[in-house]
């Protein structure tokens, strides 16, 4: 119990040198507030961050000599010393590796010497020093409002243009705001002198370097923090490859505020994603995302009290990119979920938002919970997108009421007012307007994929439409298989009237004399030899001929039974005269021509039929004959 109590009097000691060190100013160059001034200036110098061990700054120090940016390697083992934590001592090194910054200026064009010698002459033209720029402000303003209203310059003046003295006084200006109360810019110590200079040459030579997007508002603080840990012209590279990348913050710096408001947005869809309960509750108190999140994404959360927790989240930013950030301010509002949702005026959230409570931003906190929140990068594309659609319907709803005619005269919209109520009818109520807020994003995007597939199928089937012609037919018709049927059917049919026709050559019948045969009427009409003669075919022709003809044949036995009794009276001298008289075949009943056939009960009914050959022979036989006979 003695040596822990020891051991923790002596850390606490550690502690105190470490805040104290024999000046004014904590191990981060910030200077230490009375307790008074602790509310204004929002900083805090407890700072909780692990110490670091020598032997992983040696292994840092490895890893640090074979970096390799593009190797998985690599980031896997920075990342791991992330979470350890970075000694303050090697972090300018961690980031310059991290950004490239040495091989950017190697395969750059552009000359940061040059440029700032560029600078200076405009400025000895105003009578102003880069090294007393804050004092100038005055001057600056004066020469602007002069150059605005018109007056020409003098011809000593005339190196400078509107432009510069306006770049000038803005970057003057926002001087005076960035870290007030770090050594290296605050006060008129040769320290601050030098710092405040560097800085305003690092941001003039970023607008020159890339005038479409110039200088904004956010950037002072960026290149104020590179400037703590790097040179001057490493500061300013780091600071063009963070601004230009599209993995870091070219989506948030413009010549207008556009850029920065849409992330805005989209952080906003992804706290109604992630947290309903608070979105639902900052939106009824009238409290929006883009009130807090700019400030927090333009400085990179440099407001927050403790300083060793914003050293982490821009570690963690240079390793991952801009998902940090959105992973940053959803860890911050989840830590202050509890506190919000108990406030019921939007004066009391604003402030809590703006200013973080030091008990949510100290390293012991905060970085356990970034550490333990996830957003993936479809997250933000699928937010993304969702804005730019909301955006566009906005566009094109615009644009709808301005090329809307203008309204009618009185007359005309007495004439067109029920044409107008249904459209009001069909309006939704306000409630569904409000409750449409609360719908799920996902849902959202579901039925935006749904719309895009839908036009793209029609635009597929117009475009084909168009293209193919009309009256040509498409060659799947003619590989259709019922055509292929057609043909062999056709084929098998010649086959079978050609085998018919031989066999009645070898019969004796001729082929081309149609056959008379009975009707149904028991009249006879001609047909041709091959009807009669392919009903006895195997097959489905064959069968159908065979139960059709099975009808006629009960007919034909009860006509046979009546005539046998009625012929069996007769003499049969009459039926010896029948015989050699083929000329009066046709001149008799038929219905006695029908049934002659059926009065031998014991004929062969071999496939062969050689009573019907020789019958066919010896005596030619009317059509009816030959019918029946096959019929059995």
């Amino acid at each position: 119990m003695l040596r822990r109590r020891s051991s923790s009097s002596s850390s606490a000691k550690g502690s105190t040198k470490r805040r104290s060190g024999g000046s004014s100013f904590d191990e981060f160059g910030f200077a230490f507030s009375k307790k008074r001034e602790k509310k204004l200036q929002h900083r805090c110098h407890d700072y909780s961050y692990p110490q670091p061990n020598a032997l992983k700054v040696k292994e840092l120090c490895e890893l640090l000599s074979y970096w390799n940016g593009s190797s998985f390697i690599c980031r896997n083992q920075i990342e791991r010393f992330i979470r350890i934590g970075i000694p303050p001592a090697l972090r300018g090194r961690v980031w310059k590796c991290l950004l490239d910054v040495d091989t950017v200026r190697v395969s750059s064009d552009f000359s940061y010497q040059t440029c700032l010698s560029e600078i200076r002459k405009p400025l000895v033209d105003l009578g102003v020093s880069e090294y007393s720029i804050i004092s100038a402000i005055t001057t600056l303003s004066d020469k602007e409002n002069d150059l605005g209203l018109g007056q020409t310059p003098d011809t000593h003046s005339a190196a400078f243009s509107s432009t510069d003295v306006a770049l000038f006084r803005q970057i003057a200006l926002d001087l005076q705001r960035s870290f007030p109360t770090h050594r290296s810019l605050m006060g008129d110590s040769p320290e601050a002198i030098e710092g405040q200079a560097k800085l305003f040459r690092v941001l003039t030579a970023y607008a020159k370097y890339n005038p479409q997007i110039g200088y904004s508002q956010g950037m002072s603080y960026i290149a104020a923090v590179f400037l703590m840990l790097l040179g001057e012209e490493e500061a300013f590279w780091a600071l063009v490859v963070l601004l230009e990348k599209p993995k870091y913050l070219s989506e948030l710096f413009d010549s207008s505020v556009k850029k920065i408001q849409h992330q805005a947005l989209v952080f906003q869809q992804l706290l109604k994603h992630r947290k309903p309960q608070l979105f639902q509750h900052l939106e009824k108190l009238g409290v929006s995302s883009l009130h807090f999140v700019m400030q927090w994404f333009l400085t990179l959360f440099t407001s927050l009290p403790c300083w060793d927790s914003v050293l982490v989240v821009w570690d963690l930013f240079l390793l991952h990119g801009l998902l940090a950030v959105f992973r940053a301010g959803l860890t911050i509002l989840q830590l202050l979920e509890p506190r919000l949702m108990n406030m019921t005026e939007e004066a009391a959230v604003l402030p809590v938002l703006l200013r973080v409570p030091v008990d949510v931003a100290q390293y012991s906190v905060l970085i356990p919970a970034l550490w333990s929140t996830e957003v993936q990068e479809w997250e933000i594309s699928c937010m993304n997108r969702v804005i730019l659609e909301e955006t566009a319907e906005e566009q094109s709803t615009e644009k709808a009421k301005k090329v809307s005619p203008l309204p009618p005269r009185s007359d005309e919209q007495k004439e067109k007012r029920p044409a107008v109520e249904p459209l009001e009818k069909d309006r939704p109520s306000k409630k569904e307007v409000e409750g449409s807020g609360g719908k799920n994003v996902f849902a959202r995007i579901l039925k935006a994929a749904q719309r895009y597939l839908t036009d793209a199928a029609k635009q597929n089937t117009a475009a084909k439409a168009k293209t193919s012609p009309p009256a040509k037919s498409s060659p799947a018709v003619s590989r259709q298989p019922k055509k292929r049927t057609s043909v062999s059917f056709t084929q098998a049919q010649r086959r079978r009237s050609q085998k018919r026709q031989s066999q009645n050559a070898a019969v004796g019948i001729d082929g081309n004399r149609p056959f008379p045969h009975q009707d149904t009427d028991g009249g006879t009409a001609e047909d041709s030899s091959q009807a009669p003669l392919r009903r006895l075919r195997s097959g489905p022709v064959g069968r159908v001929a065979r139960r059709r003809s099975g009808v006629q044949s009960s007919r034909g036995r009860s006509l046979l039974l009546q005539r046998s009794s009625a012929q069996s009276q007769k003499p049969s001298s009459a039926a010896q005269a029948q015989a050699p008289a083929p000329a009066s075949a046709s001149s008799r009943d038929p219905n006695q021509a029908s049934v002659e056939p059926r009065e031998s009960p014991q004929r062969n009914l071999s496939p062969g039929r050689p009573p019907l050959a020789e019958r066919s022979v010896l005596s030619p036989c009317s059509g009816s004959e030959v019918r029946e006979s096959q019929l059995i």
